[in-house]
């Protein structure tokens, strides 16, 4: 099967997203390809922060200006994708004094607003925070919900005619005489291969950015810098808490829905899909959330989970990783390594993916002879015409007001059943991930303990699926959330485990299910497999 388009972006993070609508809206026929779901990699595995720029204003100006501006222009381009939840820095007792005044002539530097405000008031508005903490400093951060803003920029796209293919991965570039004219694709569920022809082909694939590069002959190190982060199961604050001090592990408490996730670590890992979490990540993420709450431990940890942030760096970078701009790289592959129709757009922030996409499309414009200019900055996406940024209580709100009616299926994230069928009734997948990223099924409190079965439920009856086939869907979904849960299984959380243990085992006899695996498992149909499920290290 055979396919064409002008550009075709490999990578459906928030940064190929990014660029295929303002592709589109420039004019061009446009393809995106993304072997998992709409930011399934690092832009769906972080702490959710959308940047004031404070983070980097001491040590990387440029990168700083950056964040300010583009915080400032997604603000009104999607605010139903963003809370705007505030941001502090606080100076601790374990931060060094003199970083508060470095700090804060910085951010006026590069022209952040910045306000210091007392410990007093600093206690008023956020009441669990270390009355120990010295010096208070606000900010503009905020946080982001990364699949709803990935869903309304392709949604976006689509009105001018791209077309979004996920699930379906690159196997080869097509190269001939230099120069690269599009890709082998598979669709991961079905296996089937399609060739899609380009005039020019965009590399956005963030971590594995290097990987496809090779592909085409040229020779790029990104590197895969893990950052590994817990979930607690209480929002602990309602804004963005950051430390006042060099950057470190576990410095950052961002607000998310209704917990609060503590961040992050930085390893460097040598493959970007297989990075295990390590216990002492988890340990140290629970001692730095103690220091900026000293109840902090007294509440549950629901799960931990890393991502891979992609660093760009021409020459070897050292053993910290933290050193490494967080400025973007832009490279025109016909320049740098005599390869034509190919470009790479890696590093960068999730905040700064609409200028890193803007730099993009006008090189593509560049090299394919036409001048276009980019309206992104102006342009409110899909879904986001009301103008009103996120709330959390607005579920609550709507449920409260019959505006929400039907069975209450997931009570933790206040997701209804005429929700989950009208989203089935979009997709041709039986993935519950799938809902998750959608509708924040299975994110709450129990870990969709007490909603899977019945989403596996409505999704037999809805979508008319086999039971075999709800069955996988269901314990799918399940293992996905046990990798998460697992490295924080002690105390509460563990209770809390084994009552979902009760129910999937023993009420629901999830290892006797019979499954139907299909696609690239169809070799394999009978029993689920549940070796090393729901069973817990000793120690923990």
């Amino acid at each position: 099967m055979n396919k064409s388009t002008e550009v075709l972006v490999i990578g459906g993070g928030v940064t190929g997203c990014g660029v295929l609508f303002d592709l589109a809206q420039r004019g061009f026929k446009a393809t995106l390809v993304e072997r998992g779901a709409l930011s399934n990699a690092t832009s769906g595995r972080f702490h959710g922060l959308l940047h004031s720029g404070g983070r980097y204003a001491v040590k990387d100006a440029e990168a700083a200006r950056e964040c300010i501006v583009e915080n400032q222009i997604l603000r009104k381009i999607m605010p139903h994708a963003i809370e705007d939840t505030g941001g502090m820095f606080v100076n601790t007792p374990w931060d060094p004094p003199e970083h508060a005044d470095i700090f804060k002539k910085a951010c006026e530097d590069v022209g952040i607003p910045i306000e210091e405000i007392s410990i007093k008031e600093m206690l008023r508005r956020e009441p669990m925070l270390n009355p120990a903490i010295r010096r208070a400093f606000v900010v503009p951060d905020g946080s982001v919900e990364t699949w709803e803003a990935c869903q309304s920029l392709v949604d976006s796209a689509a009105e001018y005619g791209a077309e979004t293919l996920i699930y379906h991965e690159v196997i080869d570039l097509i190269t001939h005489n230099g120069k690269v004219s599009g890709a082998k694709i598979k669709n991961v569920i079905t296996n089937e291969e399609l060739t899609i022809e380009a005039d020019l082909v965009v590399n956005a694939a963030g971590a594995w950015g290097g990987m496809l590069a090779n592909k085409a002959g040229c020779d790029v190190t990104v590197y895969a810098g893990k950052g590994t982060m817990v979930a607690m199961n209480y929002r602990m604050v309602n804004t963005v808490i950051n430390r006042c001090g060099p950057a470190s592990d576990g410095d950052i408490l961002v607000p998310v829905g209704s917990v609060a996730v503590i961040g992050t670590t930085s390893v460097n890992v040598p493959d970007p899909d297989s990075y295990p979490i390590e216990d002492w990540e988890v340990e140290k993420m629970m001692d730095m959330g103690q220091k900026i709450v000293p109840t902090f431990k007294k509440f549950r940890a629901l799960r931990a989970w890393a991502g891979v942030r992609p660093l760009y760096q021409e020459t070897a970078a050292g053993a910290d990783l933290r050193k490494v701009t967080r400025k973007y790289a832009l490279l025109d592959h016909a320049t740098r390594d005599g390869v034509d129709g190919f470009i790479t757009i890696t590093g960068g922030k999730w905040t700064t993916y609409r200028q890193m996409a803007e730099h993009t499309v006008d090189l593509v414009c560049e090299k394919l002879g036409t001048q276009r200019p980019c309206q992104t900055a102006t342009t409110v996406l899909k879904h986001g015409e009301s103008g009103q940024h996120f709330s959390l209580g607005r579920r609550l709100d709507k449920l409260e007001h019959k505006e929400l009616p039907g069975q209450l299926i997931c009570e933790c994230e206040i997701v209804t059943r005429p929700q989950i069928e009208e989203a089935l009734t979009h997709s041709d997948r039986h993935i519950i991930n799938d809902l998750r990223r959608d509708l924040r099924v299975g994110m709450g409190p129990c870990q969709g303990g007490f909603c899977t079965y019945r989403v596996a439920g409505i999704m037999h009856e809805h979508k008319k699926i086999s039971a075999s086939e709800a069955n996988k869907a269901l314990v799918d979904f399940l293992q996905e959330r046990w990798k998460g849960v697992q490295p924080v299984l002690w105390g509460q959380h563990l209770r809390q485990f084994q009552l979902d243990e009760g129910i999937y085992l023993g009420l629901l006899g999830l290892d006797k299910l019979p499954v139907e695996l299909t696609g690239r498992d169809s070799s394999r149909i009978g029993e689920v497999e549940t070796e090393g499920y729901f069973e817990v290290e000793a120690g923990h």
